[in-house]
């Protein structure tokens, strides 16, 4: 069997150029796996349920018997599927934790020309890695502002200009507001954002200042990791600034063209916090396709909510910059120079 057993720093290297498949079932996969991973499950849900179950009543050899008996008729199907997604024949591997799975498909795809890489201790080692890697401390700096300051375009210019950004909306496919699920992908899990997040983190060099956009500890279904978001609290925070028509023109920009129904949804989710009046009259201007006006409204809301977390930031860590009116270059050279206020 042409197998090389390789730790994770190796796999950092090698996935550059190889391949990455995944040997555990599709509902494992679907909670987190290594990004860009390919799923080839030996075992279906199901199947590993059984194995599972008569692992803990009868042990290793009755359920690695069962496994067999359960995958072996369809080995010819799993190889055809290997050497159709992967026609070079050499690829990195893993499963859960390095065992008995990509062990399998290791000797499966041996036997017909692969090369394997698998990884030791599998996805639990990685799993681990991203962890850790998360909770780390770093020098963060908080784009922060009003909605509809134009935040994350302005993360995207700062990216341009070799700033280092994690777009944390971006990663969630989610912008942060109860409108902020609308035309987006579906969330990914906690545990899979983590893994997300890691990556992003990882080829960041370690005295450089990271910028990242001022969130509240939820973005959607997704909940920040405790210590990056008390790191977030008390790191430097930039409140941009810009008139409301500016504001409401590029919220406009953003919303105005998504279906109605799912605008009028995201405002029926805050009706208890707008309250009737500003409920019905918000809806009543979605339908009759003013937008100005529902938008404006949503606003007061919005803003009193802004204003109540920036009073929780510390005030010497927190510098105010108007960008009404100027173009966004240079809007991105007055970030930076108010960068300089607190990173050198």
């Amino acid at each position: 069997m042409n197998e090389t057993l390789i730790t994770l720093s190796d796999f950092f290297e090698l996935r550059k150029s190889l391949p990455i498949v995944d040997a555990r079932s599709e509902g494992e996969f679907a909670q987190s796996h290594i990004p860009r991973a390919i799923n080839l499950p030996i075992l279906n849900d199901q199947e590993r349920k059984i194995v599972g179950t008569l692992y803990k009543e009868k042990g290793s050899e009755a359920a690695t018997l069962k496994g067999f008996e359960l995958v072996g008729p369809r080995f010819h199907e799993v190889q055809k599927a290997a050497i159709e997604k992967f026609p070079e024949r050499k690829i990195i591997l893993y499963c859960w934790r390095g065992g008995m799975r990509s062990q399998i498909l290791s000797w499966l795809l041996g036997m017909v020309g692969f090369e394997i890489f698998r990884i030791k201790g599998g996805y639990k080692t990685y799993r681990t890695f991203t962890f850790e890697e998360v909770r780390k401390s770093r020098k963060l700096i908080v784009l922060g502002g009003k909605t509809g300051t134009a935040k994350t375009l302005l993360l995207q210019l700062l990216k341009s200009s070799q700033e280092q950004v994690v777009d944390l909306e971006d990663l969630a496919n989610h912008k942060g507001s109860s409108f902020g699920g609308i035309g987006q992908p579906p969330q990914p899990t906690v545990e899979q954002f983590e893994n997300l997040l890691a990556e992003e983190l990882l080829p960041f060099v370690g005295e450089k200042a990271i910028w990242v956009e001022n969130e509240s500890r939820r973005i959607g279904r997704i909940i920040l990791p405790d210590a990056f978001f008390e790191e977030m609290k008390s790191s430097p925070h930039i409140d941009i600034q810009k008139s409301l028509e500016e504001r409401t023109t590029h919220i406009a920009s953003e919303y105005a063209e998504l279906p109605q129904d799912s605008l009028k949804k995201a405002v029926l989710r805050l009706q208890k916090k707008l309250g009737g009046l500003r409920t019905q009259e918000a809806l009543d201007a979605i339908d009759a396709g003013e937008h100005t006006k529902w938008i404006q409204n949503l606003l007061i809301y919005y803003d009193k909510t802004y204003e109540f977390e920036l009073d929780k930031h510390p005030k010497d860590r927190t510098v105010s910059l108007d960008l009404s009116g100027l173009s966004l270059d240079q809007q991105c050279k007055l970030l930076l120079k108010a960068k300089e206020k607190f990173y050198e």
